[in-house]
């Protein structure tokens, strides 16, 4: 394993001429995919571990939403076509002469959680969930199985990557307070189904809002307007409060009133006609899209949390370089990228390259062992990590 410490150069984030930042709702197709991977392999594991004591190996880490075709209006409005959900992935069906009902548990694992997040969707008729998941590829199963029979540590399944970073941003503090300030409280008017894109030029934040409203409690376009006039408050407060300045924020910037168009729903999800979802297309594992920073493109939802450094590593790497920021003074800004090697134990990436922001080249340097020492730590607890990752669902909850 090779540890290495550098400069962070260029100028912060935050400083640079153009920011920008984007979060996907809880009801946005991208992440509701995301959601019931992770809510899948939660299943699984907590299954594998109650009937045979460890996790087996699994990944379902492939989602499609397929949207369906609906008929929103105010005061109502139908479904007429149902949203269709493909599961895919691999699964560990029979160990020892025990069979594992892996299909059973995925489509009731995304049955129970719509029925618990998305209040306005039916789930006897607005959805149908397929299961189509596979055994595991046997070397895969094997080196799954390795670390337990030879007593070894967790051994990679894969060669990727992990990205993290800290502090964030005020723009991505915003974005993230903003979206969750949209959802996680919301009235029964507005659907669970919003995104914001936030654009810094210079000084001036604009932040561009869409959010699905539910056709059933809102009785006209009056209505529909007084609810968004509401959604557009609430997102400049919150943003303003992150922020320490007001931006300018639009929400549904699409309607158009006078034309009967306007962002209405019946299950405050687009997925019900508008549009498709997939796993890794939305939120990164710390819940922003953030083109200004190192990303990586690894989907971390649906992978099993013992040996799947494609979890494992955007997790671990962004806690190192929240730990840096907050244990060593001089340092204001830290990035960390974390390399696998498959085959290899979790806890000894091939490369874990991190960056401080200090006063110098020299001051970075002179503080490099302690960094080194703190991503050693973190990394010491990849190994345990699935303690706390089967406990969560990554999708829905900040690291």
């Amino acid at each position: 394993m090779k540890i290495m410490v550098s400069e962070l150069e260029g100028r912060p984030v935050g400083l640079q001429p153009v920011e920008v930042v984007e979060r996907k709702g809880l009801g946005h197709p991208d992440t509701l995919c995301d959601a019931l991977a992770e809510e899948v392999s939660l299943a699984l594991s907590r299954e594998y571990r109650e009937r045979f004591g460890f996790v087996l190996h699994h990944n379902v880490d492939k989602v499609l939403l397929r949207g369906g075709a609906a008929r929103p209006a105010f005061g109502g409005g139908e479904v007429d076509e149902p949203i269709e959900l493909y599961i895919a992935g691999r699964a560990t069906r029979e160990y020892r002469g025990a069979t594992v009902a892996v299909d059973e548990l995925a489509v009731e694992a995304c049955r129970a959680w719509l029925a618990a997040h998305m209040p306005a969707l039916d789930v006897e008729r607005h959805v149908r969930v397929h299961s189509l998941i596979r055994p595991g590829s046997q070397d895969l199963v094997e080196l799954f199985e390795r670390q337990r029979r030879d007593g070894v540590p967790q051994l990679a399944n894969d060669t990727s990557l992990g990205v993290g970073y800290a502090p964030l941003s005020p723009l991505e503090r915003a974005v993230f307070a903003a979206d969750m300030s949209l959802w996680s409280e919301a009235p029964p008017a507005r659907g669970q189904d919003v995104k914001v894109m936030g654009v810094r030029s210079g000084e001036d934040v604009s932040l561009t809002v869409a959010c699905a409203f539910i056709g059933a409690p809102l009785e006209d376009a009056d209505a529909y307007l007084a609810a968004r006039s509401d959604a557009t408050r609430q997102v400049r407060r919150v943003a303003t409060e992150a922020l320490g300045r007001e931006p300018d924020v639009s929400v549904n910037t699409a309607d158009d009133p006078d034309a009967d168009s306007v962002y209405l729903t019946v299950t405050g999800t687009s997925a019900e006609a508008g549009d498709d979802g997939q796993t890794g297309r939305g939120n990164r594992a710390n819940g922003l899209i953030t083109p200004s920073r190192p990303m990586t493109i690894e989907s971390f939802a649906g992978k099993n949390p013992i040996t799947h450094v494609g979890k494992l590593y955007n997790v671990t790497a962004t806690h190192i370089a929240e730990a840096i920021v907050a244990e060593i003074d001089e340092v204001s800004d830290a990035q960390v990228v974390l390399v696998s090697q498959i085959g290899m134990p979790v806890d000894q990436p091939q490369i874990a390259d991190i960056r401080l922001r200090a006063e110098s080249a020299e001051q970075a340097a002179a503080l490099a062992p302690r960094a080194e020492a703190i991503a050693l730590h973190h990394l010491a607890q990849a190994g345990s990590l699935w303690e706390r990752l089967i406990s969560q669902n990554l999708a829905t909850h900040s690291l």
